[in-house]
């Protein structure tokens, strides 16, 4: 199957930079899968799981949590708020992060501790209804 160029960022670090057979994203708009020689557009992501089909190497998959995602003659970036590997999610762990997140958001005592607190638990939320776990 012919490769293309795929690159995937986060603030935190370049996450994945190389030649793919396939990318499957979530878009805003639904669910999409470029390869090679796909029409250029552009648009927002929504939290999700892109899963990247890279050959020989395998498949990788990571949650994202909103970002865009730009597909032009040079292949695709996404530019995510949040790129995780999965084989570094526990759906265990992640309801007990959870549940502390909704522990910090009683115990504040700040209105910016309360919201910042309610943010972590809305993101840790779209992870696990992404995950569908």
């Amino acid at each position: 199957m012919p490769e293309f160029h795929f690159e995937l960022v986060s603030p935190e670090r370049h996450v994945f930079a190389g030649d793919v057979e396939s990318v499957v994203v979530p878009g805003s708009e639904g669910q999409f899968t470029v390869l090679k020689d796909h029409a250029p557009f552009m648009t927002t992501l929504r939290p999700g799981v892109v899963d990247i089909g890279a050959g020989a190497a395998g498949r990788q998959r990571y949650f994202v949590r909103g970002g865009f995602a730009d597909v032009s003659p040079a292949g695709l970036t996404i530019l995510a708020e949040r790129a995780v590997p999965l084989d570094e999610l526990d759906a265990a762990k992640l309801d007990q992060d959870i549940k502390d997140a909704e522990d910090d958001i009683a115990d504040a005592t700040a209105e910016s501790a309360r919201q910042a607190a309610s943010e972590r638990r809305d993101q840790l939320v779209e992870l696990k209804i992404a995950l569908k776990i």
